[in-house]
């Protein structure tokens, strides 16, 4: 999809790109397949807030998407490619031949009129859903199990894709595309091809206002903040952080620190990301 550049009739507007929208076939959601969103703007059910910088925004609806692709045998239609103001992705509606529809993550390179099916021995084709113990080592594949039957969780962005390397034992190793080596077992289901809309990560906002639609609220240095509010405010004039590093507001180290506390899996992790620690 191509990304376009809009006229310079406005400082704002001069420094925006946005996208062409060629690949939509359908304007409208499919009403069965819509859910409501209530604004919860970054806080809990006591109203404290939990996640900073959160509130706002236009009004969406939520589109009920299939990550489990459970409809084994059943063969599926592409029948038009929409928007989802929810994710990055596009989104694609399949009518499947018992009469149903649902919403898919739309992959990259599918087109309308497309068919699809989930199996064990369907074709390896882009939009195909298998398990990795049917896939040859090599594939590049998206929206990945963590668990048999919990649904995709893995690669599920626009652009993203995940490389299964090599199966063993019956796990399946996957080199995530943030360089993370991981293994999950070979009954996780996972779809062939990348996601589409790989052009998301070339837009560019232009104006503070384009933020606000997506329900971002400003962010303020913490250096500018009285030393009771950050670890990095106070002093006289512009001044350094003054400690080792950078820190959270809550005095945590803010570069290389590792944050992920999670034992019960870290044996499915066999090369970190970044660094390539385990």
């Amino acid at each position: 999809m191509p990304v376009r550049s809009f006229r310079p009739t406005s400082p704002g507007r001069r420094g925006a790109t946005g996208f062409a929208f060629t690949e939509i076939t359908k304007d409208t959601p499919e009403k069965s397949l819509l859910a409501t969103k209530k604004q919860r703007s970054g806080r809990n059910n006591r109203g404290v807030i939990t996640v900073r910088h959160r509130g706002g925004g236009a009004k969406r609806k939520i589109r009920i998407i299939d990550f489990r692709r459970d409809k084994a045998g059943v063969r599926g239609r592409i029948a038009g490619i929409e928007y989802d103001p929810g994710r990055s992705a596009r989104i694609a509606l399949v009518h499947y031949a018992d009469g149903e529809k649902r919403y898919i993550v739309a992959p990259n390179g599918v087109a309308v009129g497309q068919h699809i099916v989930s199996g064990k021995g369907v074709p390896v084709t882009a939009g195909n859903t298998l398990p990795l113990s049917a896939l040859p080592p090599g594939t590049t594949v998206h929206n990945v199990e963590l668990q048999p039957g919990r649904g995709a969780q893995l690669a599920r962005a626009a652009g993203a894709g995940v490389q299964l390397m090599a199966k063993d034992n019956g796990r399946a190793l996957l080199r995530l595309p943030s360089g993370e080596m991981r293994y999950v077992s070979e009954q996780c289901l996972a779809t062939v091809g990348t996601v589409g809309n790989a052009e998301h990560a070339l837009l560019k906002l232009g104006k503070a206002g384009r933020m606000r639609h997506r329900g971002r609220r400003p962010q303020v240095r913490g250096s500018a903040m009285n030393p009771v509010d950050h670890p990095h405010g106070g002093g006289e004039g512009k001044a350094s952080v003054g400690m080792p590093g950078p820190k959270t507001p809550w005095g945590k180290p803010a570069l290389g620190y590792r944050t992920r506390n999670n034992k019960r899996t870290d044996r499915s992790i066999q090369r970190r990301r970044g660094n390539g620690r385990r």
